[in-house]
């Protein structure tokens, strides 16, 4: 089967824009969580989120017009861009070749909420016809092709959640090598609301202060936004046009938990089987895998639950591969978070270091793996796993190894 590399990575993030700044910003442990601007908290329990403060996607598409656009387009348009230009894929040479697949959790909330306050206000007819042409989710990936010229293959929208971007890499893989397009931009996209940030307040899942996945003493989650793409191509195309390459995706597991609309399984049923596809896919064994990029939410119920599918499938070697969240820093971006997550991950591979789990002050003794604490690591990274867990129960396990020529 062909072989596929990443040679492009594009990141819009509340530690830097850019896969320098947002990677440079994890190793630091810097972290992007502060308190809500973007609408008054006074009524909620909890004021912190992860919000990208004073982003103006002009800064990097100097043409762009903001008011055509959803913020989560905007932060999708900027992240595709920086992805087209690390891989040196821009042009008219890429039109006829390349294509679009993405994921999200809400696509552009904001509108939505503009719509609910326009109609309690008895200001329906304010709206404006372009509420229709922003608001369905399926628009965001449509203008990133559009703006790019990326014709090869219709662009595709995976609301797949929480786990959205891992499924999106995994369509624009299956793509790629069944032949379907020379060039992929998959990745994902979410923007912070007041509708996600309700939603998560009222199930009583935000922590209060900072996200503390694998701590005795964390409270919950803290929502986020941002965007990520990866530039996906062939080996034989990257090499022919002298890319750049971070990793080779070396394959892929899904499975569906099938057990609540909200809450994963108690054993970790569902994710387990989600790694062990992704091994059997790589035809590779546990003790393989160098480094885990953990979903680590900073609940209870998902951490716990994602020890112990860890331990299920990795048994002794459990203890050998660190596993950190980096959610610690950048809160859970929904949609984008899984995509993140995978351009962390070529970046470990390419650079043989992790980043850590911050304010894991106190280890709970229920999570008793190597959570790689409050400091980045140096250490040999052959292949790292991405794990991502939705609410609905889908699961997606995606697996990185370094390129080895």
């Amino acid at each position: 089967m062909e072989r596929i590399v990443v040679t492009g990575l594009g990141v819009v993030s509340s530690i830097g824009v850019g896969s320098r700044p947002f990677w440079e910003g994890l190793l630091a442990g810097r972290c992007g969580i502060s308190d809500v601007r973007s609408f008054d908290t006074s009524q909620y329990s909890v004021r912190r989120g992860g919000e990208i403060h004073d982003f103006d996607a002009r800064d990097y598409l100097d043409d762009l017009e903001p008011d055509q656009y959803g913020r989560a387009a905007q932060f999708a348009l900027v992240a595709a861009k920086l992805a087209l230009s690390d891989a040196g894929l821009e042009g008219a040479a890429l039109a006829e070749a390349g294509g679009v697949c993405m994921g999200t959790t809400s696509g552009e909330p904001n509108l939505v909420e503009r719509f609910n306050d326009a109609f309690v206000a008895d200001d329906i007819d304010g709206i404006g016809p372009e509420f229709m042409a922003l608001y369905p989710c399926h628009n965001i990936a449509g203008f990133v092709a559009s703006r790019f010229g990326l014709t090869g293959v219709n662009p595709m929208m995976v609301p797949a959640a929480c786990a959205a971007g891992n499924y999106a890499i995994a369509n624009a893989f299956d793509r790629l090598r069944a032949g379907e397009a020379e060039v992929m931009l998959a990745g994902g996209s979410d923007a912070f609301s007041r509708i996600t940030y309700t939603g998560f307040a009222r199930l009583l899942a935000i922590a209060p202060d900072f996200c503390r996945p694998f701590d005795k003493n964390r409270k919950g989650m803290i929502p986020g936004e941002g965007a990520a793409f990866l530039a996906l191509e062939p080996l034989a195309r990257a090499r022919a046009r002298g890319a750049p390459i971070y990793a080779e995706i070396a394959g892929y597991g899904l499975s569906c938990d099938a057990h609540h609309m909200t809450a994963s399984h108690p054993k970790g049923d569902g994710a387990a089987r989600a790694m062990r596809a992704a091994l059997d896919q790589c035809g590779m064994n546990p003790e393989d895998v160098d480094y885990i990029s953990a979903h680590g939410t900073g609940t209870r119920s998902n951490d716990l639950n994602e020890t112990t599918a860890v331990k299920s499938v990795f048994g002794e070697a459990a203890y050998d591969a660190p596993i950190s969240s980096i959610k610690s820093m950048l809160g859970h971006t929904m949609g984008a978070a899984s995509a993140m997550e995978a351009a962390m991950c070529a970046l470990a591979v390419h650079e043989d270091r992790v980043p850590p789990t911050m304010h894991l002050e106190e280890a709970d003794p229920a999570c008793d793996l190597d959570y790689v604490p409050n400091a980045a690591r140096e250490m040999t990274v052959n292949a790292a796993m991405s794990n991502a867990y939705a609410f609905g129960g889908a699961n997606a396990s995606l697996i990185m190894k370094k390129f080895a020529g």
